[in-house]
Formats: structure tokens, sequence, C-alpha cells
């Protein structure tokens, strides 16, 4: 396929035929996802492949409480888990809400998942002492994330790059013998999709994107196709 076909083709995928992933398509997947980006080129990622149903469901287990507060949030009309605005859903009302299936099943029905993991003794964390929650040692391992998917729409595969468990990491950790040291970054169901999707809905580059500054003239093409 094009790059750009694959770009605009590689969606979240959460429902799987039964159809296993063998050791070998997995090693294509990574051998090729190697060659993300990372600072310093340290390459701190590490990467479980869990296979074993009881493995697949603790993981689902340790996502669950926070797809309840998701859930609960968006029905209150608030943008889920986001640092900014504090949360009105009390610990009652997350707590009765139901986790939504399609938030913690895929675990247990792919085929494989992968629990994705870097090592933050090598990551450059620049805003580590801004008063923020920090997102630059994501530079350092959501490339790579990203390629695995790219890499499995080329197999004909598919997946999602999940991250509720790590609201939970400390037992994830304990679950897969991870040092704490080692961050979770993603448990990634994977496996070959029942519908492929053929077509995104994204914002259009206007929307997002502006000349010189915050609130400049929205970017656009010279003409069409530019």
């Amino acid at each position: 396929m094009e790059l750009y076909d694959v770009m605009r083709t590689t969606f979240a995928a959460r429902e799987f035929t039964s159809d296993p992933v063998s050791d070998d398509t997995l090693f294509r997947v990574l051998d090729h996802a190697r060659f993300a980006p990372s600072g310093g080129n340290r390459q701190g990622w590490r990467v479980i492949v869990v296979r074993d149903r009881a493995t697949k469901e603790a993981l689902a287990a340790l996502a669950v409480p926070a797809a309840k507060r998701y859930a609960a949030q968006v029905q209150a009309g608030e943008n889920p888990w986001n640092t900014i605005d504090r949360t009105r859903v009390d610990a009652a009302t997350i707590e009765r809400t139901p986790a939504p299936a399609r938030l913690t099943e895929p675990f247990v029905k792919a085929p494989v998942v992968l629990v994705v993991c870097v090592d933050l003794k090598v990551v450059a964390s620049m805003d580590q002492d801004l008063s923020r929650v920090g997102i630059i040692s994501g530079a350092s391992i959501y490339p790579f994330a990203w390629n695995i998917l790219l890499a499995a729409r080329h197999e004909g595969l598919a997946g999602t790059i999940t991250t509720l468990a790590a609201a939970r990491e400390p037992g994830v950790q304990d679950l897969l013998g991870i040092p704490r040291h080692v961050a979770l970054a993603a448990v990634m169901p994977l496996g070959r999709p029942v519908a492929p999707l053929t077509r995104l809905r994204r914002e259009p580059v206007g929307e997002f994107a502006m000349l010189e500054r915050w609130g400049g003239t929205p970017l656009a093409a010279k003409s069409p196709g530019a």
C-alpha cells in the first residue's frame, strides 16, 4: 500500500476474528516498528507479548476502574481524564457506572495483546520540572507504538493503543514482573479485524494548524491537492 493510504486507513480496531497471530508475523511487525525515533536514539521500548487468557483477563480487570471513570465523565458531559478541569463526578457515581465492554473486552478477545513499556532511565523528559502533567516522555515511545499499528496494517492486522490500564500501573507491573522504573505506555490488542475500515473522519487541517502564532490564519493549501 502507498504510505498515505496506510496513514488514512489505519484505524482503532476492537473486534477481531479468531485467526491466530504467529510469532513470525509479530517479529516482522516489531522488526519494522523498531525504526521509530526516540530521544537520543536510546530505544527504551520493551514489549511483552501476551497470549495467555488468564493474563489477558487480568489486564482487562486492571483497565476497569479507569473505564468506569471514563464512562461516568462522558455521561456528565466532561472530557474524561483531562488534567486541567477537575471532574465533578463523585467516586460513588464512578463506582456504579458500568465499564463499557468495548473498552475492556478487546483485551480478552484479541488473539494477542502487546504490552508496550518504556524504560524511564533512558528517556529525556524535558518537562519534568513544569507544573503540569508530563508529556515529553511520550515522544520516545508512542512513535514506536504507532509504527506497530502501521506495520500491522501492512500485515492485514489491526489493533489500538489503549492506556486505561496505566491508571493501575503498579498492578500491571506486579502482574507481568515489570520493574518500577519501566512505565506502562500502552496495552495493544492485536489481530485480524472483523470489519476493516477504509475511510476515517478527522478535522480538516485548517481547524488545527495556524500561521505564525496561536489564533493565526488557518493553514490552507494554495491549490487543490497541493
